[in-house]
């Protein structure tokens, strides 16, 4: 299962009751786990952490945006950290199994749906910026929401990029923004007396000072020690054992010891395995090496590969060939996203960097619509057998299974109308990171078309089947009838990339 992580920023933090309800309607939604509920009354601002499966994190989002549009009105709204809406930031960060692309394509999806079912300006932000200006969260509420409220439909660069090019009168505007994990780490020096050396290595460390680009740094007195206190707003750009090793340099050679350190709050396991190999100087260590790491996979059970394999293999009818020819497709998509991978960056490609960035980033979102279309495939099979289970006596009650099993075959070949349409984008995408991406990853192009047109095609079966399976074929036609082209797309963008892949491979 891939997860994601979301900590929106709320502009209430002096009303329980409202951050309840903010909460209470994230928390709602399946899937969602809320970890963390913080308030600040002089900044009257909550946080909220929680994680969720990448197919529920936009709808909960969503839904605590909503709630928090009902409750706060940004016009009687005053503390002291800066806003610009109601919901005031909204970023992603991607957790394990997930990717950056994933959490940028649900930045995307978010922002498009905040900006049309509630007509509210939606700013995308650091890794989901469409422009370089909107990286910094600082320059997209510069002004705040009094400024924005003036500039907004007078002033073409501060045009947002979904919404209304005008400012909600109560909600204010949003930013909506992909991220790596913060973490918070604090190194200190000794005694209060090396306060000075804090403060010295803070202003070397910090980014904001010529220091690393992705941390910020105070030197602070705490508890009778010298501290510096850091953000760590990208360990991947600088791991935490890069600021410890800096830190530990600088004080040495002014005459200080780092006595101990700490990390405040939660922290991924890949920022400490970082760390131990660096350390440690391990060669070739991977993930899988560690123990926990293992046992989870095998308690992980039907969310595993090897798990969704053995349900596959039982003599249950679910997962079935739906399931299995979405997964095809989800996993021709994540193929194409490596051929992407493999392109971004490369002096050799550096014209077509964009355009393989955008297919990357596709390539995430219809990787994320295949995984959840297995899981609902089942589920539409399950509501036929359920159906056809309903009683044949009286005739009124005759009439109401019929009328349900009527129902359930429709929604059957649909969810698989919806993998075949999914599978051909990815066809597509296969296809032009085929004719535009790394050559040496040519033939994972074409294993990535042939895969969405043997999902295409399967699905197409699943659609039929149900179509046939109805009293009143006439009602399902129209979904068999686009089944086939969809197939016959997908037929062609394979044969397309295997021509492409074939005359790479004759030299």
């Amino acid at each position: 299962m891939k997860l994601v992580e979301c900590v929106p920023n709320f502009s209430e933090g002096r009303r329980p009751e409202v951050v309840s309800a903010i909460r209470n309607a994230i928390a709602a939604v399946k899937g969602v786990s809320v970890l963390d509920v913080s308030s600040d009354a002089s900044h009257n601002r909550s946080v909220i952490t929680f994680i969720a499966p990448v197919d529920t994190a936009v709808e909960a989002a969503f839904a605590g945006i909503k709630v928090a549009g009902q409750h706060i009105d940004l016009c009687k709204h005053s503390g002291e950290h800066p806003r610009i809406g109601a919901a005031d930031v909204v970023p992603f960060i991607p957790l394990e199994g997930s990717t950056m692309e994933d959490c940028i394509a649900l930045a995307r999806a978010l922002g498009e749906k905040v900006g049309r079912e509630l007509k509210i300006p939606v700013y995308l932000y650091e890794r989901a910026a469409t422009t370089p200006a909107r990286e910094n969260l600082a320059e997209v509420r510069r002004g705040e929401f009094e400024g924005l409220r003036e500039e907004l439909g007078k002033n073409p660069a501060r045009n947002p990029d979904f919404g209304p090019a005008k400012i909600h009168p109560t909600c204010g505007a949003i930013a909506i923004g992909a991220r790596p994990f913060l973490v918070a780490y604090n190194v200190y020096l000794g005694p209060a007396s090396n306060l000075h050396i804090a403060k010295s290595i803070a202003k070397a460390v910090r980014g904001s000072s010529g220091g690393f680009k992705y941390v910020k740094g105070l030197g602070l007195e705490v508890d009778g020690q010298a501290q510096v206190s850091m953000n760590l707003v990208d360990t991947e750009k600088t791991p935490l054992h890069l600021a410890f090793d800096f830190i530990k340099m600088q004080a040495e050679a002014q005459g200080a010891q780092v006595t101990w350190s700490e990390i405040v709050g939660l922290v991924p396991e890949r920022v400490l395995f970082e760390t131990a190999v660096s350390h440690l100087q391990l060669k070739q260590f991977t993930p899988a090496q560690v123990l926990e790491r293992q046992v989870r996979e095998v308690m992980s059970g039907g969310e595993s590969v090897s798990g969704f394999l053995a349900a596959i293999a039982s003599s249950n009818p679910v997962p079935g060939g739906g399931s299995v020819a979405a997964h095809a497709g989800a996993l021709a998509a994540a193929l194409t996203q490596m051929v992407t991978a493999l392109t971004i960056g490369k002096k050799k490609y550096a014209p077509v960097d964009a355009e393989m960035k955008e297919a990357a980033l596709r390539a995430a979102a219809l990787g994320n619509q295949l995984a959840a279309l297995v899981k609902r495939d089942a589920e539409a099979y399950a509501r036929v057998s359920e159906a056809y289970k309903l009683p044949k006596e009286p005739a009124e009650a005759a009439t109401r299974r019929s009328e349900t099993v009527t129902s359930a075959l429709l929604k059957a070949a649909e969810v698989p109308l919806d993998t075949a349409r999914a599978a051909v984008e990815v066809a597509q995408l296969a296809a032009l990171v085929a004719e535009k991406g790394n050559a040496n990853a040519v033939t994972d192009a074409g294993v990535a078309a042939l895969l969405a047109h043997a999902a295409a095609k399967g699905a197409a079966y699943n659609v039929r089947v149900n179509v046939q399976a109805l009293d009143e074929k006439s009602k399902g036609q129209s979904l068999a009838r686009d089944a086939e082209q969809l197939v016959k797309k997908a037929g062609e963008l394979a044969e397309r990339t295997t021509s492409i892949v074939e005359r790479a491979l004759s030299g």
